[in-house]
């Protein structure tokens, strides 16, 4: 059995000076620190001056495209993807992706990921990259039938889905089509037949750009969001994407339906300068999660950071500083991406998944010792991470991964 001591801090509140008891994959038990004595522990970690958090999950990513870190900034979404980022996908390998999904997990593991969302090409490759380093993976083979784009032909991503169903604990296949103006009605039916079938989530992005929008007008006569109820999409089964021009109709159909807005704050203010209308749906009931989306547009793999910039993003969009809390953003990026990806993960307590972050907050932006949950959002950098556990292992120590066998420092020689 391992013990993990320290402050625990959770969506719930702050449980101070604890022992978190872990026995095999779950949470055994949490317990007042000075009656560890009573229980048979093999490993210790933490101590004074640490804080035990649920791993954080980026529910919408892209972690092979860390290859692409620097290239096409300032740039607006519709340019960024037809000039830069289609052109370079084009010529991808498999043995790339792999590479730089291996880059793209390790960063966000040491960051305090335990669970990523992957939507991308080469499914099969980023699937063998999260097996390497231990993360918890949900990840879909990208498809799209209006742009020609070989390597996202529909045929690759149901093919993906299938074999993978099923293989493995920690990867879980989903189907991933790319977005409501790159997808056919055709192709949409198709995705929603097989999920019906299996139970199996759709992850897609979804009004991410004005451009999006339009094509998806002219084409079909409706907004994105109604596209998708045509197409009997839109349950308790999709994790859409973005969501940054829903209208007011368009929210008020997405928060009646269960499913999940992902919100990737860095990303979209970036490349579209503008933000989702996250606070509306929120209110009106929507779950709403919590996304990175890449390293090029964002431009890293850091949840601690996407949370602080969710915070403050959306006081600037609602132009009111009560909106959007720390409780809030820690919420989308815990126990929202997991009421979206079906897992029992997210609070620290008895029974839980032991995915969970040590993090060292004997650190000057930790001081005074007020208010954690505050200085978690607003103080805190991906750097303050020190352990990650995924399933009750240890998988991430002081920078070296431990199922990798391999340190920060040894991925410069990839």
């Amino acid at each position: 059995m391992k013990a993990l001591i320290g402050n625990a801090l959770d969506a719930r509140g702050l449980k101070s000076n604890i022992a978190v008891l872990i026995e095999k994959n779950k949470i055994h038990e949490v317990i007042p620190r000075d009656r560890l004595k009573d229980y048979d522990v093999d490993e210790v970690f933490g101590g004074d001056g640490y804080l035990i958090i649920p791993g954080l999950i980026n529910a919408h990513t892209h972690v092979a495209m860390t290859k692409f870190r620097g290239l096409g900034d300032d740039m607006a979404l519709d340019r960024w993807l037809n000039e830069v980022i289609w052109p370079m996908e084009k010529e991808w390998t498999g043995e790339e992706v792999y590479k730089w999904a291996l880059i793209g997990i390790a960063e966000a593991i040491a960051n305090g990921s335990t669970t990523i969302n992957d939507h991308y090409f080469f499914a099969e490759e980023i699937a063998k990259a999260a097996q390497k380093l231990g993360v918890r993976a949900f990840i879909g083979q990208t498809m799209m039938d209006l742009v020609d784009m070989p390597i996202a032909e529909p045929e690759k991503g149901f093919k993906f889905f299938k074999k993978w169903s099923g293989k493995d604990e920690l990867v879980t296949a989903t189907l991933a089509p790319h977005a409501t103006d790159t997808c056919s009605k055709d192709l949409l039916n198709d995705v929603e037949e097989l999920s019906e079938k299996k139970d199996a989530l759709v992850h897609i992005h979804v009004s991410q750009s004005r451009e999006e929008v339009k094509r998806v007008k002219e084409r079909e006569g409706l907004l994105p969001v109604e596209y998708l109820k045509e197409a009997e999409l839109l349950n308790e089964r999709l994790i859409g994407v973005h969501g940054v021009y829903l209208t007011e109709r368009e929210v008020g159909l997405y928060a009646k339906s269960g499913a999940t807005l992902v919100h990737c704050p860095i990303s979209l203010a970036k490349l579209e300068g503008s933000i989702a209308p996250i606070i509306s749906l929120w209110e009106k009931g929507a779950n709403i999660a919590l996304g990175n989306d890449c390293a090029v547009s964002n431009n890293a793999m850091d949840m601690i950071l996407e949370m602080k910039f969710a915070a403050i993003l959306n006081k600037v969009k609602t132009e009111n500083p009560t909106k959007a809390t720390a409780k809030d953003v820690f919420y989308w990026t815990t126990l929202g991406g997991a009421r979206a990806l079906r897992l029992n993960t997210g609070l620290v307590e008895k029974g839980y998944l032991a995915d969970l972050v040590l993090i060292n907050a004997k650190k000057l932006h930790f001081l005074p010792e007020t208010n954690f949950l505050s200085h978690l959002v607003y103080s805190a950098r991906g750097s303050d991470v020190e352990k990650v556990f995924v399933n009750g292992e240890l998988i991430y120590n002081e920078g070296y991964f431990l199922k990798l066998k391999m340190s920060i420092e040894d991925f410069y020689a990839l």
